[in-house]
């Protein structure tokens, strides 16, 4: 069997690859004396996804919002009983989750884990799914949506989205709305995974203590389709320029107000390096601005404006892409206002070198410490696989990325017009 080794001497790591003939891809990353051993098998299909053109079609197919979290769910019903029992009885600990642009199946196991690989991959190629379990599922999925809408840091972010965006689906909950699930039947959950669940759309990753040749065997065994298939056209409406409405307020049963507050980015869906080095340009900004050890965030923490909820990041991935801050506070408004006010202040003066320069290094270090845990090297690297990059890629990233570059970022990034606020107030 015929595999491709890459050695990241800089990070220690090797990575094994191998590519199945219907085009699905493999991955391995040893972990020798780890005791944990890790496996995914994931769809880049998410939650965005519900308008396209499946292959060898010449008409566009629109689905309802929350099919592929819908999807998820009903996999894990198979014919002979549920997949969570046959997991348990391996002695293992089984999950999925479906994001925006991604749904993954998951397991951990310390031992069998061949038995546990096979059932991996052979319940997510064989869904069992009928009118009367359809109807069942809409109950469920329908009390966890009702659930959300009562948790203020769910609605937070959100309500952000609602506000940034106009038409873009992220804007709308994964599990899609009491009403979209309503529509959902058994044709239409098997169209979207015969589209999306074909093994050109999808990868497996195992982290741990496995020799990669034996995994890409029992690969090799287990997937049932050996052609390769064009790529899906994902139809994405075409998104306006600026933020839907710039603040929005909603009130919960809560004791100290929370916000969510970021800028909605015009990033132009380049992929690749492009896109991870943006990423950790906005990244690397978004902590000097306010980061832990900023003059704003420790100003502001010392004031009582913020807490130690308060955080930042960035989301991106060729269809959109967005920061995000925020955390509890007494009074979100002026927190607003005082980054506002701290991040025209660095675009006159400048960003600081020396405080860049230990930021660098620091989040690089943060980027090796990852490696340390399997749950971690799984979920950063399927998320960055479907981006069009490997995890080992940001190597590259922190070697290229430059203080000019990141000077560039802060005046394309942070503009006024595209920040929108979200705020949850007490009843």
């Amino acid at each position: 069997m015929r595999f491709e080794k890459l050695r990241y001497d800089k990070a220690g790591e090797t990575l094994y690859g191998y590519e199945h003939s219907s085009g699905l891809k493999a991955f391995v990353i040893p972990r020798k004396g780890y005791s944990k051993r890790y496996a995914a098998f994931a769809a880049h299909y998410g939650s965005i996804d519900n308008e396209f053109i499946i292959p060898g079609d010449d008409k566009t197919t629109k689905v309802p919002d929350g099919i592929a979290h819908f999807l998820e769910h009903k996999l894990f019903e198979q014919e002979d009983g549920s997949v969570m029992n046959k997991f348990s009885a391996l002695g293992s600990s089984p999950n999925a989750y479906t994001s925006f642009n991604q749904t993954v199946y998951l397991f951990s196991c310390t031992d069998r884990f061949t038995e546990n690989l096979d059932l991996l991959l052979n319940y997510v190629q064989s869904p069992y799914i009928t009118e009367d379990s359809v109807e069942k599922e809409k109950g469920i999925i329908g009390q966890e949506i009702m659930m959300y809408q009562d948790n203020p840091g769910y609605r937070s972010f959100y309500n952000l989205l609602a506000a940034l965006y106009e038409k873009n689906p992220v804007r709308i909950d994964i599990a899609g709305t009491i009403d979209s699930i309503s529509r959902i039947d058994k044709d239409t959950l098997y169209k979207c995974y015969n589209t999306f669940y074909h093994p050109s759309n999808m990868a497996v990753l195992v982290v741990g203590d496995v020799e990669p040749e034996g995994v890409f065997e029992r690969v090799e065994a287990s997937i049932r389709q050996n052609d390769p298939r064009p790529e899906i056209e994902r139809i994405y409406p075409d998104e306006p320029a600026g933020v839907r409405t710039d603040y929005t307020e909603q009130k919960l049963a809560i004791s100290m107000p929370m916000f969510q507050m970021g800028y909605k980015d015009g990033f132009n869906g380049r992929d690749g390096l492009d896109l991870i080095m943006y990423e950790t340009a906005v990244k690397v900004l978004l902590e000097l601005i306010a980061g832990r050890s900023s003059d704003l965030y420790e100003s502001l923490y010392n004031e009582g404006l913020i807490n130690s909820s308060f955080d930042t990041d960035f989301m991106i991935q060729k269809s959109y892409a967005f920061s995000i801050l925020g955390g509890e506070s007494p009074d979100p408004v002026k927190v607003r206002d005082r980054f506002c006010w701290k991040v025209e202040e660095i675009k006159r003066k400048g960003l600081d070198q020396g405080a860049y320069d230990r930021l660098i290094r620091s989040m690089y270090g943060r980027f090796m410490r990852q490696f340390n845990s399997v749950e971690r090297i799984s979920r950063g690297f399927i998320s960055d696989y479907f981006k069009g990059v490997n995890m080992f890629d940001y190597l590259h990233v922190y070697d290229k990325i430059s203080f000019k570059y990141v000077s560039e970022i802060l005046n394309k990034h942070f503009n006024q017009v595209n920040l929108a606020m979200s705020v949850i107030k007490p009843v």
